[in-house]
Formats: C-alpha cells, structure tokens, sequence
C-alpha cells in the first residue's frame, strides 16, 4: 500500500465545499481509501454525502492554506460526480464510498473512482516541496505530538528548504512556521 498526499473536496452540509489535505492510501488506483481522523470536516462530509475529489497538486500552498484555513483554493465543477474540484490541479479523481470502516480514531472509507482525469503531467516534489508537505502534516497534528517531536522534525525539514527553496515554497513555510509559533502547547516548550 502507497500514500498519495492529496487535496480532498467535499461538500459541507450548506453546498459549499470544503478542500482539506489528506493522505490517500491506496492498494491499487481504482479503489482509494482515505481515513481521516475524527473528528473532522471531511469525515462528516464523507459519512454524509459518500462522495468526493481527490486532487493532485504541486503546489505547496494549497496543503498550507488548507491546514491552516487561510483560503479555499480556486474551485472549478468536476466531470460526473456534483464536487467541485481544484481548478489548478495536475489530475483528479471523482470517487464514491462504497464501505466505511469504523475505527474510534481514523475509520477508513472504501473509495471507487467514477472518473478521472489528468490536466497537466506531475514531474514529482523537490526536497523543498516534500519538506512543507511534510509540515503541513505536523501542524495537522500539533494537538497530538509531542513539542520535542515537531521541534526535531522542522530542525530536519528545514535543511531542505534553505536549500533547495523557491519562493512559492518559502511562502508556504513561513505560513506553517507562523502557526507553529503560535500554537500554545509549542510557545510553552519554546519558553523553556
């Protein structure tokens, strides 16, 4: 089984639509599961509505606005299914739930592609990328980590944004960094 880290839209119970970073797993690429934590948005969205868009994107920005609820991505209408999808994505695909698994933290819902569609070729992450998409992960998870654990993880991410770094990755970083040092748990373990 792989992870894709994607951009999942749902929508919420008022129409409008909700984009959230998730990791896809996926044994083969016509039966996606994804498994987001309770509680979330997402997750009520999908027990709810049993569909939704996975995106594809290399935009590092889109995973760090999303975490941090800065904005919603440009949106565009999907193909089949009433989702809307990542205007600017590389690829989506259209998926229906067709089983939940319940877990107490992380219940994992069955997924079948109903359609998907490729927009523009993805040539992979730069280290930087990867770096804030690994951050945007950790500051997903601030509430549950330890603050040793996100302070040596950004110690180490941070070696491939000084180097490899554009602007747009900067960006993103500073936003995630930001977030970081506000959160009360790492403010208290930054005073120390």
């Amino acid at each position: 089984m792989f992870i894709l880290e994607s951009i999942v839209t749902t929508y919420n119970s008022d129409g409008t639509t909700h984009a959230a970073p998730l990791g896809v797993w996926a044994d083969d690429a016509a039966h996606p599961v994804l498994a987001p934590f309770k509680p979330s948005r997402t997750l009520d969205n999908l027990v709810r509505e049993k569909i939704a868009v996975i995106n594809c994107t290399d935009d590092v920005r889109v995973f760090a606005g999303c975490v941090l609820r800065r904005h919603t991505p440009p949106l565009c209408p999907s193909d089949r299914l009433p989702v809307e999808r990542l205007a600017g994505s590389l690829s989506h695909r259209e998926v229906e739930v067709t089983g939940i698994e319940d877990d107490k933290l992380r219940p994992r819902l069955h997924c079948k592609v109903i359609h998907e569609q490729t927009h523009a070729p993805f040539r992979g992450f730069n280290r930087a990328q990867a770096a804030v998409v690994e951050l945007a992960i950790l500051v997903s998870r601030l509430d549950r980590l330890a603050p040793e654990k996100v302070r040596a993880e950004i110690e180490y991410l941070s070696i491939a944004v000084e180097k490899t770094a554009s602007d747009v990755e900067r960006e993103a970083w500073s936003w995630l960094m930001a977030k970081v040092a506000q959160h009360p748990r790492h403010q208290q373990h930054q005073a120390r």
